[in-house]
Parts: structure tokens; sequence; C-alpha cells
């Protein structure tokens, strides 16, 4: 329930746009949350990226792809510390890499200076509605009671988006899956509000040669 029971709107009253409004209002209200996000492609080059964010300034990723390339990163206000293996130094270069010095190898750099595709994750999080949203059946994600807002937008012909919100005391959103033509993705959200211990590495460098 939303309201009482003196006439006011129950959550099964909502509409679906209205669900999804309040599930985006309550995920920018949160002050933490982890985001795990899987990736397949048309071309095979598939991605998993764990982040704990507070959804601002301060947030810890890893990201690995199939082809064994590997990329860490802890950014906290401007500045990014980056940990990557040879496959993705390869990767991201298009030529053999040297092996990072060892596994406590950070580079740090500017937060500015990242590029588009480099696999680098934002701390923040654009949680905005788009589309039309339809509802679908009740779920339980991970236990927790949930409901499925189908959304379609036309500026994406042939994808579709299902949204698993909570129909809890907080509707946050628990599971977004996307499907189109040349990749799908399934992003989890989990650990609404808990404490992050975000700091950075105990072993950095400036590195010149490396700016993802």
């Amino acid at each position: 329930m939303v309201g009482c029971a003196d006439g006011a709107t129950t959550e099964k009253e909502l509409s679906a746009k209205q669900m999804l409004d309040n599930a985006n209002k309550a995920m920018k209200a949160l002050k933490s949350v982890t985001i795990d996000t899987n990736t397949i492609v048309a071309d095979g080059d598939d991605a998993s990226t764990h982040l704990t964010t507070n959804l601002k300034d301060r947030c810890a990723a890893k990201t690995t792809w199939t082809t064994g390339a590997r990329l860490e990163q802890i950014r906290i206000g401007g500045t990014d510390y980056i940990h990557p293996n040879r496959a993705y130094l390869e990767r991201w270069s298009g030529q053999d890499a040297p092996a990072p010095k060892d596994q406590n190898h950070w580079v740090k750099a500017p937060a500015s200076e990242a590029e588009e595709g480099s696999g680098l994750a934002k701390c923040t999080r654009d949680f905005t509605s788009f589309g039309v949203a339809t509802k679908g059946k009740p779920a339980k994600i991970n236990g927790i009671p949930a409901i499925a807002l189908v959304v379609t937008d036309e500026a994406d012909k042939g994808g579709s988006y299902t949204f698993h919100i909570a129909t809890g005391d907080k509707p946050y959103i628990l599971k977004v899956v996307y499907k189109g033509a040349d990749y799908h993705n399934t992003t989890s959200f989990s650990a609404f509000d808990k404490p992050m211990d975000v700091r950075p590495p105990a072993k950095t460098d400036t590195d010149l040669a490396f700016r993802p």
C-alpha cells in the first residue's frame, strides 16, 4: 500500500508509469547501491561489471570480458585509480602490451580523461522514466516480491526493457533486463544504502603512457 483505507491510491491502482516514476525517485534518493551488469553482445565480446557507488563521486568497479580482459577501478572525486591486466591493455591498444609491473600496481589518472568505450565506470546513474510502460506479472527477485514493468521506446526499434520493481515499503528497482537486436543486458541492484568502503589503493603510479 502507498495510501490508506480512506480512499487514497493503492499500489494496485497505480499506473505503470506512476510505478516507474516512484521507483526512479526512490533510486535517486539512495546514498549507496551495488550494481551488477551482464552484457551479451552480437560479436561475442561479452562483459560483466560489479559496481559499488554512492551515485555521486565515489565508486569502485571491476569489469571482466570473455576475452580475458579485466579492469579494476576506484573513482574518488576527480581521480581514477585503475588496475588493468595485460589482456585489457592489449584490447585497448590493439597491440601486444607489457604485463603490469606487479599485481598491486594501480595507475592514477584524472577522471576527466576517461574515454568513451574504455570500460571505465561512472559513479552516477540516470534514473529517468522514458518510453511507454505496461504492467507485467508479479515475480520474486532474490526472494523479494516485485512486479514487472515492460517499457518500449519508439527511438529503439525492436528493443524492450523489463523493470522489476519491489512492491514493499521502498519501490526500489531490483533488476532491469534489456533485449535488443545487437545485445542483451541484465542489470541487478542490491545493498541499498549499505555502508561503503571505497578508498584509494595503497600503491599508485602516474603512468602517462596509459590513459583509457
